[in-house]
This record gives C-alpha cells, structure tokens and sequence, in this order.
C-alpha cells in the first residue's frame, strides 16, 4: 500500500457506522432558528434607539462646534476691520471681500469655505444679535425658529 492510499472502507463514500450517519444529516431544526432570530430582534430593539439618539447628539455637537469657529472667525474680522460684517454681508464675508458698503479696509480670507450645518442648510448670521452683539446660529433638525430637542437651536449665545 502507498502512503497515499485509502483504507477500502472509506471508497464507498457512504459513512461507516449509522450514529455517524446520523450526525452528517443532522441541520438546525425550525424552532432553533426561530429562537435565534426572535434573539436578534430583541436585541436589536434595545440597541437601534439608543444608536439613533447617539447620532442626533454627534449632529448638534458638530453644530455648536461649527458656531463657535464662525464666531472666532468673526472675531477676527472684527479685530481686523473695526466692525463685524452687517447682516447684508451675512457670513460670506469670512469667505469673499464683501462689495457693498461699509468696505472693510483690512479684509482677508478668514475661512476657505463657510460650513452648512450638519442638517444641509446654511448657518444664520443676525447683525444686530437678538440675543448679543451679533447671532451665529443653526435652526436644528426642523429647520425652524425654536423647538426642543433635536430640534432646538444652536446660537452663539449658548
């Protein structure tokens, strides 16, 4: 016999004894698949909520962040110019020379690109602020003036 031969009994290709064969036809029964996937739905109920407020947490997080850069950004401006930009030149202004009057006399880029909020829309500038020297501010998720939540604004005053 070469070292590479097989013993005759495994030839036949069927299994030797019926408890192995047994155990090779053996497969999941319908009820273990049920509890498997009746597991997977629970914890997947306890954990999708808790993902999804994490995420709208990291949203205005991000907001806030983004406020507080415009605001130094404006800062800046205003060390640099004597006044913040008006409302007519809105936050562009830290982008592009603005064109309209009062011209600032010692304009410079202050950011490569103004930032939307991390809802897609533009970040409000108020010059005169309602609620300070001027306003930098996202409306939230809704998009709209107030709300709570998820949905509140972010300001500068904050």
């Amino acid at each position: 016999m070469t070292p590479f031969a097989r013993p005759p009994s495994s030839l036949s290709g069927a299994p030797r004894s019926p408890s192995l064969r047994r155990f090779v036809q053996r497969g999941f029964t319908l009820i273990e698949l049920m509890v498997v996937l009746v597991i997977i739905g629970v914890l997947a109920a306890l954990i999708v909520p808790n993902v999804l407020d994490r995420a709208d947490d990291a949203r205005v997080t991000a907001a806030r962040t983004d406020v507080s850069n415009l605001t130094q950004a404006l800062k800046l401006y205003k060390l640099d110019n004597l006044r913040y930009p008006t409302g007519e030149q809105g936050l562009q202004a830290l982008v592009a020379k603005p064109t309209a009057a009062p011209m600032p006399s010692n304009w410079k880029p202050y950011l490569e690109k103004l930032p939307n909020d991390p809802w897609g829309r533009a970040y409000q500038y108020l010059n005169p602020g309602v609620k300070g020297e001027i306003d930098v501010m996202s409306f939230g998720a809704d998009g709209q003036a107030g709300g709570e939540g998820k949905n509140a604004d972010v300001g500068s005053w904050q």
